[in-house]
């Protein structure tokens, strides 16, 4: 499957900076009409000048606020057919000694900022029958690192709610992809880097980072192919197919299952 994004309208959160905003520019490289929000406006409308698109400051943990910004951008640039999520933030410290509040604030940012972000489109994409949702997972949910106790989680949940909605909306024709990015040479990185244990350097001092450029190339590629899990470096990929194995041996089981139910239902509203 190939699509094409000339004109399609792509809303990017946490668009500023890092692999949001390099998603933003792969999409409007190929003709796409982004908006971006994300909740500083300087860098925000910064990267919106750069790539030519619109922008409004919305903090994804704001549901209210966020539902705004969504509707004032569709009603500019059309209704949504991709919603990027890109927000979210890294907290690391071993769990004993980061802030208690900082388990909340990254659940807040990675997995519910997310969460809202997906349910002020999705509706509209049901209805249309059409619509892509790209989730930002990582690869840490699939692996135990300390310092990351209460990030991993976070980004466990991200995959597990894009393995959840695949099974309601596909169906209805929208398509639900989790990216999983490595350490990716950020902003973001270089803020999380000045906290990080040294437990937790000893496990991810010898990667390399990724250029963020390559990780939102990836994703849009991703996208384009079809694919409902993206990947950037192999040792990610290697884990993706192995903690992939029990969900797609399930997955056309629980597909028949669900076409039985829903015919059921139908019958019996009829």
């Amino acid at each position: 499957m190939t699509v094409r994004w000339t004109d399609k309208h792509v809303i990017v959160t946490g668009g500023s900076e890092g692999i949001g905003a390099a998603v933003a520019t792969a999409f409007a490289m190929r003709g796409a009409r982004v908006s971006v929000i994300a909740r500083r406006e300087a860098p925000l409308r910064s990267t919106a000048e750069r790539i030519g698109a619109d922008w409004r400051t919305a903090d994804v943990t704001d549901r209210a606020g966020l539902a705004i910004a969504v509707k004032e951008l569709e009603d500019r640039s059309g209704a949504c057919a991709v919603i990027a999520c890109c927000a979210g933030l890294t907290l690391p410290g071993l769990f004993l000694d980061i802030d208690s509040d900082e388990f909340g604030i990254q659940s807040d940012a990675n997995y519910l900022g997310s969460v809202n972000a997906i349910r002020c489109v999705l509706p509209g994409m049901v209805e249309r029958g059409e619509g892509h949702v790209l989730l930002t997972s990582s690869t840490a949910a699939f692996l135990g690192i300390p310092g990351y106790s209460s990030y991993g989680p976070t980004k466990a949940s991200v995959r597990q709610l894009g393995l959840c909605l695949r099974y309601e909306v596909e169906p209805a024709g929208v398509s639900v992809s989790v990216l999983y990015p490595a350490d990716t040479d950020t902003p973001g990185l270089a803020r999380e880097n000045l906290r990080k244990p040294a437990e937790t350097k000893a496990i991810t001092g010898s990667i390399k980072p990724m250029p963020a450029a390559k990780v939102g190339e990836a994703a849009v590629r991703g996208l384009e192919r079809g694919r409902h899990h993206i990947t950037v470096d192999p040792l990610t990929a290697f884990f993706l197919r192995w903690a992939n194995l029990p969900e797609d041996l399930s997955r056309p089981f629980f597909r028949r299952s669900i076409a039985r139910a829903r015919r059921h239902a139908q019958q019996e509203q009829t």
